[in-house]
C-alpha cells in the first residue's frame, strides 16, 4: 500500500492506494474508499529475481578423482586459496570420509577449514605445518 500527499489549490489530500489490477485502481481518497478506472494498463515494476546455478563448478582443469589401471579410485584434495598450512590433521593410511577436516589453511589473514570430498584411505600426505602453498596445489591424496 503505497500512501501520497497532494496540494491542490491550498487543499491537502491524502491518497492511499490499496490495490492495482489491469485498468482499476482502488484507493481511498482522505479516508473515503474510490475505484477509479484508467485509459490503460498500469503495469507493475517487475523485481528481478536472482537464480544460482545448482551447483557450483569447480574451477580444476583436471578431474578430482582419476581411475588407475587396476580400477582403484585415487583423488587428490587441493587447495582453493594460497597460503600457510596451520595444522594437518591426518596421517598416511588414515581412513577418511566425505567432509572430514584434513587441514587448516591461513590465507589472507583468516583460516580456512579443508574437508574432504572422498571417502577412502589417505595415500599421500604433500604438506606439512608451516607449508606455504599455492592455489590448485594438491595437499593430500586419497585412494580406495
Amino acid at each position: 500500500m503505497k500512501n501520497y500527499k497532494f496540494k491542490i489549490n491550498g487543499n491537502s489530500y491524502s491518497v492511499d492506494i490499496n490495490n492495482v489490477e489491469g485498468q482499476t485502481i482502488e484507493l481511498e481518497l482522505n479516508g473515503t474508499p474510490y475505484k477509479v478506472e484508467v485509459d490503460k494498463e498500469i503495469k507493475q515494476p517487475k523485481t528481478p529475481k536472482l537464480v544460482r546455478a545448482a551447483q557450483v563448478p569447480s574451477t580444476d582443469s583436471t578431474p578430482n578423482t582419476v581411475k588407475t589401471t587396476t580400477g582403484s579410485k585415487i583423488g587428490t584434495i587441493k587447495t582453493p586459496l594460497p597460503g600457510t598450512i596451520l595444522d594437518v590433521y591426518v596421517n598416511v593410511g588414515d581412513r577418511v570420509k566425505t567432509g572430514q577436516k584434513l587441514a587448516l589453511l591461513e590465507a589472507m589473514k583468516m583460516e580456512n577449514q579443508i574437508d574432504s570430498d572422498l571417502d577412502g584411505v589417505v595415500k599421500e600426505v604433500k604438506v606439512r605445518k608451516g607449508d606455504i602453498i599455492m592455489e590448485g596445489d594438491v595437499l593430500i591424496t586419497i585412494g580406495e
